[in-house]
């Protein structure tokens, strides 16, 4: 069964990892590598570049650091992976036995409210982006805003400038409207994401932000890891109106495998076991809701803890049997492993 995770943190761990020792993307003791998806059979991994803004003061240069990480990773494995841009890149790479390698970006704050920012980092090869991540930010509000107290350190659009002012400061002076969605800025950034070809993942999004989306976008969007709040009620999963809005407008919801986003009840060791019937439950809850050809995987693998029943991408077929388990057909497990992720693409890249 080809498989399609539109969500890890992979190229972000090896980054920071390789401040202190050696990691890489052939074959590590993450969740994900090469090796591991070339087992299960994965056709494409979107690799998201994940900035945290509390841990830098620069957070473009850092995001230009993560991206030299990709294509060095990228560039040393060409016998089994290639970069994909396109659609017709992922078709391509296929045909030469070789598995894709999607670019995305998890934190817009990284173009620091600029336009022109934005379209640089299309031309460097990103297709898709969160607004947020867990910090308010010039585009938008998120489902579970960390506090603001995190965000002491100025950080400026362009290296250098006279004009560097903390984050909470250029939240608040872009910030207009009185509910907690989209910027007035943000809203800009829908539209020229539209136009340019990055695909808008409202993942760490709040409510009224995706709501904001749903109101604007021309084209269908993704919530790249995100679950459903009806089974578990955290700000981070989806509500059933939203299920319902995001697969109405044609975008897809990845299923995201971390434990405190599929259940609320820990374990006797008070501890949040991601569980695979858990992960079957949300798939069947959204598929109730939104359809099945809504739903994709979007497993936050190497951006979450090790507390997994699946433990790595390598062991797919433990899901595969589980929605077998459950009453899913071959041709339904093919919709959710790749195929709806894929049609979304040839739609919109």
């Amino acid at each position: 069964m080809k498989i399609i995770d539109m969500h890890c943190d992979t190229i972000s761990r090896i980054y920071h990892d390789n401040q202190q020792q050696e990691a890489n993307l052939r074959q590590n003791p993450y969740q994900v590598d090469l090796t591991k998806m070339k087992t299960a059979s994965y056709l494409l991994q979107n690799f998201a570049l994940y900035i945290d803004l509390s841990e830098t003061a620069a957070p473009y240069e850092t995001f230009l650091g993560q991206l030299a990480v990709f294509r060095k990773e990228i560039s040393q494995n060409t016998d089994l992976i290639a970069p994909a841009a396109s659609y017709s890149d992922i078709l391509a790479n296929e045909r030469q036995g070789k598995m894709s390698a999607l670019l995305t970006l998890e934190e817009g704050e990284v173009c620091g409210g600029s336009l022109k920012r934005l379209q640089e980092i299309y031309g460097l090869g990103i297709r898709m982006m969160t607004f947020t991540w867990n910090y308010p930010n010039s585009l938008g509000y998120p489902a579970e805003p960390a506090p603001f107290t995190n965000l002491v350190k100025p950080f400026s659009t362009h290296k250098g400038s006279a004009n560097s002012r903390p984050l909470i400061d250029i939240y608040h002076s872009a910030y207009s409207r009185p509910e907690k969605g989209l910027t007035r800025l943000g809203i800009e950034f829908l539209a020229e994401m539209e136009r340019l070809g990055i695909i808008p993942d409202v993942s760490h999004l709040s409510d009224e932000g995706i709501r904001d989306v749903c109101r604007f976008a021309t084209k269908p969007f993704c919530a790249s890891h995100s679950n459903a709040r009806a089974l578990c009620p955290r700000k981070r999963n989806l509500p059933n109106d939203l299920i319902r809005a995001i697969s109405e407008k044609g975008g897809v919801i990845g299923i995201n495998y971390y434990g405190p986003f599929l259940t609320d009840s820990p374990n006797k060791q008070e501890i949040f076991f991601s569980q695979i019937t858990d992960i079957v439950q949300h798939i069947c809850h959204i598929s109730n809701i939104g359809g099945i050809y809504c739903i994709g995987l979007g497993s936050d693998f190497d951006g979450i803890d090790d507390n997994l029943e699946l433990e790595n991408c390598s062991q797919m077929e433990l899901l595969d049997h589980e929605l077998r388990k459950c009453g899913f057909h071959t041709s339904e497990i093919a919709q959710i492993f790749h195929k709806n992720v894929l049609n979304f693409y040839q739609e919109l890249l």
